[in-house]
């Protein structure tokens, strides 16, 4: 089995901001006993910049992105050496990944980074991937490293996706409270709005409302996705031999196939350089049971400049984004084609993904 586990901030992270070593160790622990036991392993990890804030007092007020660029590029260093040291005394190669989000924005270089991890795997050595905060500025960064794990599990094919965070999964109230309790599965269409919290990570950037949103994205792309407590003494552990009595919220998967081209456009809406919209009658056929194309007889509107090829939105006639997908014109000569009969579809069935 393949499996992508995410590891929060507040995983590894104590009160003072500085790493939990003894957290990370035990994790380590965890990972190398998967892997005796037949596992494929690829490790998002955050904690970078917490780690190289609490090695650097700064001497005047830095903005965000500054202070971000500046602890990565201290902490990055740190945090992967201490993965390197604890691997090795198993004999495990692990390596790094720095990415952004521009780097998955063409297919090109989504299928790059993917024969560069698949490499990495089939030499055993176990990526370590993190966002590269050091050039990623606000506009082109990730919301935090669960959009970044739930790509990762996605472009490996991966069979599960495991989000720690310090919390034991998504509660049915607060998690505060002691008469809430976990829900442990999450079915294909359930809504989970009146149970989601709008509070951010402590160290992070993300909360239980990426970490939802990303669940369920990745689940309807047929990959299983546990919400689980990392600070929990052999939690990865205790979900592979005894996930009954192990704390944790489940994402069923769908069951239906979807293809690696289908499943690089689910996660390039914040990709697209323009949108079209669609009149009533389209945007029911495309939201139905059906597998239909986008037909220009329902276009009503092009908008924003694109090419053949790039990623484009799909806006219904209330002003909703309804899906995405890779257009088969551009938009000047999209424009000229709007309600005609007898062409090619803007967005084939293939190349279309509905939200």
């Amino acid at each position: 089995m393949r499996i992508v586990i995410k590891i929060g901030s507040n995983v590894i992270t104590r009160d003072d901001g500085r790493l939990d070593i003894t957290r990370m160790s035990a994790l380590v622990d965890q990972v190398a006993w998967l892997r005796d036991n037949g596992h494929e392993i690829i490790l998002v990890s955050s904690g970078a910049v917490a780690c190289g804030r609490s090695e650097l007092k700064v001497s005047h007020k830095l903005d965000s992105v500054e202070q971000r660029q500046l602890f990565s590029a201290l902490g990055q260093a740190k945090l992967i050496n201490l993965y390197y040291d604890l691997f090795r005394e198993y004999h495990i190669h692990v390596g790094q990944v720095l990415t952004m989000k521009e780097s998955f924005a063409t297919r090109r270089e989504y299928l790059n980074q993917r024969a560069c991890m698949t490499v990495m795997l089939g030499n055993g050595v176990i990526p370590i991937v993190n966002e590269n905060d050091t050039v990623s500025v606000t506009e082109l960064m990730f919301t935090d490293n669960d959009e970044l794990s739930g790509l990762i599990a996605s472009m490996m094919d991966a069979d599960k996706l495991i989000i720690l965070s310090n919390i034991d999964g998504i509660f049915d109230g607060s998690p505060h409270d002691p008469s809430s309790r976990v829900i442990r599965t999450v079915s294909p269409g359930r809504d989970l709005n009146e149970y989601i919290r709008q509070e951010k990570s402590g160290f992070g950037r993300g909360g239980m409302t990426t970490k939802c949103g990303i669940a369920r994205k990745v689940a309807d792309e047929g990959i299983q996705v546990v919400i689980a407590n990392g600070k929990r003494d052999n939690i990865l552990i205790s979900l592979a031999l005894d996930p009954g009595n192990t704390p944790h919220t489940e994402f069923t998967p769908n069951t239906g196939a979807v293809s690696n081209v289908k499943k690089w456009i689910a996660h390039s809406a914040s990709f697209a350089k323009g949108a079209v919209r669609v009149n009533e009658k389209a945007a029911s056929a495309l939201c139905g049971d059906r597998a239909v194309s986008l037909l220009m007889v329902g276009v009503t509107a092009i908008e924003g400049d694109f090419e053949e090829g790039d990623i484009i939105s799909i806006i219904d006639n209330r002003g909703t984004r309804i899906g995405i997908g890779r257009s088969s014109y551009s938009s000047v000569e999209a424009a000229t084609l709007i309600g005609k009969h007898d062409v090619k579809p803007i967005i084939h069935y293939d190349y279309l993904y509905m939200e």
